[in-house]
């Protein structure tokens, strides 16, 4: 009872009678509903979703999110349902209290699953209402401030999942105050000993820098009035959990760590804010290149402030920030501080329009992620804590993970700009889309109607959106690949046998779906594209034909060639041991994991596998092939400075793309340089041969044959 009036009293300071007393009446229907429960310290469980609550408050919550945080738990620990709840306190209550109750009525295969598939139920409610993190976040909160009573396995693995996804969350929502906490007491639980130690010589270096963080807070106050600023001064202490990461990222030892002073100066006006960093400017030298700007360029959690760092007296290094108040509660609060400053808009407006525009984010790689823990990965990519901060050709500001490219920004722009991508101009030069970008450069993205992703974005895409849309189409695309080429290799094998798709027995093609336990004909061509089926045969089945009639013992070179014109995408691949080019003899290999593996006809692998006739199909060159094909040439040359450049520009200036140089010396005169370059056809490698044996030190030039 006495904790629930303190509860009241500190209500009352900013909600109004009527809401107090919603709030109060949550807690007596959660009172009763977990009548009987302890907690495991042997406390009564009604004491946590008070705790929950108690700690909203803190941050201003709205009623609402109040009574949520009192029956939180009421759903998963109790008999009583959300129609309950919704007819007691309504259905914004309910749903939010849904959305933050786990998933407890499905197995799941792993402790990882479990979390995933709760982790993306509440993603889902968060869509609709935001304020699902933040009673989760406080409930996560309560439960790792007493986590002592548990077993020290669960123990550390709470704290590890509190690491790894609440504890950014809160830095993503700009919640500081609730991300330095999770930080310390994950650190503690998952490292006692480390804690301890380094938290004693924190308390031993406090004692011994207090009277000169004095001198240096009382130097720049007293500077501060002189120049006419009402600031507040406050030294900004270091927090455990980042002074460890700081030793271990940077290999640097507690001493240095802690070498740097740190203050916070607040202010009451933007325009002081500048001002205020002129004069500390004045009092102490800059450091060149330490200055950033994050009030004209927000962070993407909302956050606002001036950074700087001053070399003070004895050469001791001062880090200032330069804030006003409402930037403080924002730097503390982040989202929550848009209920405490919600009769005006601005800047936490702003925040609140971010969070949501991340929480979209959320919804848009839920709906395209394979599965749970697909989700939750990229969900963990998503927020990685630095950025950069980039401007599109039209002056729009862009943030971005540090170590992001051009792909990452085509995505962030919108997705059909990812996918139709070709190419990049960065600061109005073209720029190869796999370049990390940096803070304050332009980027335009170059689109072609038809381009699609492509796979080897996966080794330079860095945004959990750009990467989640990546794998969606390419898993899309492989499959409509698949069906296409599975149809055109079972039409050429009708084809052979005097028939076609059209003149099977629909009655036959049903009960042969059936016996192969396949879902449609699109199942069938998958499966014939991929290997799995082989299509002289399956067409055989499909005419009435059995097996091995009109052709010789089922082989696939029975039938008429397949035409490769060069587009058909994920499930055709050219041999990397011969590089079969247009205008070679060819032959290909099914393969379950590749497709269909294009080979030159006399390459040696596949002189191995011709004893595999079911796997083997005849293939030809379309008419109309497009594209680029890898090829490798070896030149002999004369051992001369700057040989190689020669040989390169002159092949650049056929418009040819080099791939790939490497040499290595015959003997004292020659040297050979393999040189690896997309062409079009055998004409087209014939003309650069030709091109490199005009220069005279060039001795031979071969096409690498395996």
């Amino acid at each position: 009872m006495q904790a629930i009036d303190s509860l009241s009293e500190n209500l009352s300071s900013y909600l109004s009678a009527d809401q107090s007393n919603l709030v109060k009446r949550a807690y007596y229907f959660a009172e009763q509903a977990h009548h009987g429960q302890f907690r495991r310290s042997g406390e009564p469980y009604v004491t946590h979703p008070l705790a929950v609550a108690r700690i909203l408050a803190d941050m201003h919550m709205d009623h609402q999110s109040l009574m949520a945080a009192m029956l939180h738990d009421v759903i998963e620990d109790t008999g009583i349902d959300k129609s309950a709840i919704d007819q007691q306190f309504g259905s914004t209550v309910a749903e939010l209290v849904d959305g933050v109750s786990k998933l407890t009525q499905i197995e799941f295969s792993s402790q990882a699953e479990k979390q995933a598939e709760n982790f993306q139920k509440m993603a889902l409610a968060m869509a609709k209402d935001i304020r699902v993190i933040l009673v989760k976040l406080a409930d996560r909160l309560h439960n790792m401030r007493t986590l002592g009573v548990l077993q020290p396995e669960k123990r550390r693995r709470i704290a590890k999942e509190t690491l790894e996804m609440y504890a950014p969350i809160a830095l993503r929502l700009g919640m500081n105050n609730v991300r330095m906490e999770f930080e310390d007491l994950g650190f503690g639980a998952m490292h006692p000993m480390r804690f301890e130690r380094i938290k004693i010589a924190l308390r031993k270096a406090r004692g011994n820098r207090k009277e000169l963080v004095e001198q240096i807070g009382q130097q720049v106050q007293a500077y501060l009035i002189q120049e006419g600023h009402a600031a507040e001064v406050v030294g900004r202490e270091k927090h455990l959990h980042s002074i460890y990461q700081k030793m271990k990222s940077k290999r640097k030892s507690f001493s240095e760590i802690m070498d740097i002073f740190a203050f916070r100066i607040i202010v009451d006006s933007v325009d002081s804010c500048y001002r205020v960093l002129g004069c500390v400017h004045n009092l102490y030298k800059p450091v060149p290149g330490e200055f950033k700007d994050y009030i004209a360029i927000p962070k993407a959690n909302g956050y606002q402030s001036l950074h700087t760092v001053l070399m003070g007296m004895h050469g001791v290094p001062i880090e200032i920030q330069i804030r006003t108040r409402e930037m403080e509660d924002m730097a503390n609060n982040g989202i929550a501080a848009h209920w405490l400053y919600k009769s005006s808009e601005g800047v936490n407006g702003a925040s609140h329009a971010r969070a949501r525009q991340w929480v979209q984010g959320l919804l848009e790689m839920q709906q395209r992620a394979g599965n749970s823990l697909e989700f939750i990965e990229s969900v963990k990519i998503d927020l990685f804590p630095d950025e950069v901060y980039v401007f599109s050709p039209k002056g729009n500001i862009m943030e971005l993970p540090r170590g992001a490219t051009a792909v990452d920004f085509a995505y962030a722009v919108h997705t059909d700009v990812g996918n139709s991508c070709v190419a990049c101009r960065i600061n109005r030069r073209l720029a190869p889309l796999s370049e990390p970008l940096q803070s304050g450069q332009t980027v335009e993205i170059l689109t072609a109607p038809g381009a699609r992703p492509n796979p080897s974005w996966f080794n330079y895409a860095v945004t959990a959106k750009a990467r989640t849309n990546i794998r969606h189409f390419l898993k899309h695309q492989t499959r409509e690949d698949s069906i296409a080429l599975g149809q055109r290799m079972l039409d050429k094998a009708l084809g052979a046998l005097k028939g076609s798709l059209d003149t099977v027995d629909p009655e036959r093609l049903q009960g042969y779906l059936q016996r192969g336990e396949y879902e449609g004909l699109d199942q069938l061509l998958e499966d014939i594209a991929q290997g799995n089926r082989v299509p002289t045969i399956t067409a055989q089945h499909l005419l009435g034909q059995h097996p091995d009639e009109g052709t010789e013992e089922g082989s696939s070179f029975s039938a008429e060639p397949v035409a490769i014109r060069g587009t058909e995408g994920f499930m055709v691949s050219y041999a990397k041991c011969c590089h079969p080019i247009p205008g070679d003899a060819i032959a290909g290999y099914i393969s379950s994991e590749r497709g269909m593996v294009v080979h030159r006809d006399g390459c040696h692998n596949l002189a191995e596998l011709r004893g595999n006739t079911e796997k083997l199909v005849p293939l030809r060159w379309d008419e109309q092939v497009e594209g680029e094909f890898n090829v490798t040439l070896r030149v002999e040359l004369e051992n001369r400075r700057g040989m190689i450049a020669v040989l390169a520009t002159r092949i650049n200036s056929m418009d040819v793309n080099i791939l790939k140089i490497s040499s290595e010396d015959k003997d004292y005169q020659f040297s050979y340089v393999d040189l690896e370059m997309g062409v079009q056809n055998r004409v087209h490698l014939a003309r650069i041969m030709k091109r490199i044996r005009t220069l005279k030190e060039v001795h031979k030039v071969n096409r690498v044959r395996h």
